[in-house]
This record gives C-alpha cells, structure tokens and sequence, in this order.
C-alpha cells in the first residue's frame, strides 16, 4: 500500500496535470470505490463543472480541491492515477474516468478494486470521514516528542501496532514503520509504554528523517508503486530492514529476520534492535 512518500509523490506529479481544468463529465464503472455520496450519479453530477484548484495530501489521502468540493481518494493497494487524451483506450481496470473540457481524463485505475472515494463539501471535508479521523502529519509541529510519548504511554500494543496507527500519526505504514524502529534501535515488538523518554526522542527523530528522505526520493518501489508519470521511487535502495530477510544488516552483519507484529509482516535486525 502506497504510505506517505508515495502518495507525496503521486500528488506532486498530478498537480501540474490537473490544477487549473474543468470537469465536464464523470464515469463511474465500479461503483463499489464511491463512498460519499454513494450513489454514482450523484457522485459524478456535483462534481461537473467543477474546477480543480490545487492537489493536497493528508496521511495516505489525495486529496482534490474543487471550486466547491473536495474529493478525498485513497489508492489502497493498487490505485493509480494517470491523465490521458480521451482518444486513447481505456485501459484494463480503470473504474473511475475525469472528462476535462480541454479534451484529457484523469484516469483511475484499480486492480484488486480497493481504493476509496469521498466528496464533500471543501469545509467538511478535514473534519468528516476519512480524513477526520486522522492523527498529526509527522513532518508537522503538530507531531512532537510528546505527542508520542502521551500516545505511547496509554497502550499495552507493541511499539509497531503503536505507529501503524493512523490516529496517532498520519501517512505510516509497514515500510516506514520497520525503517523507523530500525534506525532508532527499538525493537518493533517492544510494548510502547515501556519505552524511555530517550528512546522516545529518538525514535521521534528517526521517524521524521527517514519520512523526509522517502519524499526526496519519490518513495519506494517494492512491488508495483509508480507515480502519475510512470516512474518508479528510489527510496527501496536505501532500506535497512524492509523486505531483507536473510540478507546481512547494513550496519552489522547480522542477518535480517521476519517476524509478525500486529498482524503484519515485521523486519528487525536482532542485534541492532533489542
């Protein structure tokens, strides 16, 4: 699933697309990714003459600012974004079709039909579902040591269920969580309460620099990310654990295990992280 960086980058790409086009026509074809309103034709009428303004991002959200509207869209596993002229075919699993006036579409494709959609009205929209349910963004003042270390003082979870949270911390997921506690030395198992002040600290530190460097570098390509262009991130080169089971730890040697942590896939480096 796309987390932070990814979908940083997607909305970087997109704005040049899109910003400054008229919607003259919307074409739902898997009506099950609309979820407010959540009938299709609705969906699709109050978004028709609409212009897009600006392209943001909240967590792991797109977020589209229309003339009136906000459409918020999550990409899930597999969601992508791309523009095209409306003479080029349709390809397999676009589920969701944008007609601009000028004569393109911003097209949304979904293989395993996960991704999520919502409009509302632009003042609603940061305080309605999804989005108002989010915690801080960690590149944030809102974000601080002591957010942390008050969120992790109030749960039995281990430290990773902790920061997979996303009404703790907006926008991490399995990639950058692992990464995080690499760098900060904890093991993702630990029970957050158990953590120190310095310990919180630092992994408070890691979490925004490893954050920050993943959007410098477009994100990471493990499996099939590609931004709205068609490039893939260049963050995956420089992962410690992520993905590196069996392989020696860049910083010691010791091999690289795989465990599961709420639920999830878990990479550690034994030794580092204890």
């Amino acid at each position: 699933m796309p987390e932070l960086p990814e979908v940083e980058t997607i909305r970087r790409t997109l704005l040049p697309l899109v910003v400054g086009k008229t919607i003259g026509d919307v074409r739902v074809f898997w009506p099950n990714i609309i979820r407010h309103p959540q009938d299709p034709e609705a969906f699709a009428a109050r978004m028709i003459g609409q212009t897009v303004r600006g392209v943001e991002r909240r967590g792991k959200f797109l977020k589209f600012l229309l003339d009136r509207d906000a459409l918020i869209s999550h990409l899930r596993m597999e969601g992508r974004y791309a523009v095209a002229s409306v003479l080029e075919p349709l390809e397999p699993h676009t589920h969701v079709v944008f007609r601009f006036t000028d004569g393109s579409e911003l097209r949304y494709r979904d293989v395993r039909k996960f991704g999520t959609m919502h409009v509302y009205a632009k003042e609603e929209a940061d305080r309605r579902p999804p989005l108002g349910e989010l915690g801080p963004e960690p590149l944030s003042p809102a974000f601080s040591p002591a957010v942390l270390a008050e969120r992790a003082a109030k749960t039995k979870r281990p430290v990773k269920a902790l920061l997979l949270d996303q009404t703790v911390v907006a926008g991490f997921g399995n990639i950058y969580v692992d990464e995080s506690l690499f760098r900060a030395g904890i093991l993702p198992r630990r029970p957050a309460a158990s953590l120190s002040g310095e310990e919180i600290e630092r992994l408070h530190e890691e979490m925004v620099a490893t954050i920050g460097e993943a959007v410098m570098k477009g994100g990471s390509t493990v499996r099939t990310y590609v931004n709205t262009q068609g490039e893939a991130g260049a963050f995956q080169h420089h992962l410690y654990v992520y993905g590196r089971k069996g392989e020696p730890c860049k910083r010691c040697g010791t091999p690289i295990e795989k465990t599961v942590v709420a639920g999830r896939g878990t990479h550690y480096c034994p030794r580092c992280q204890r």
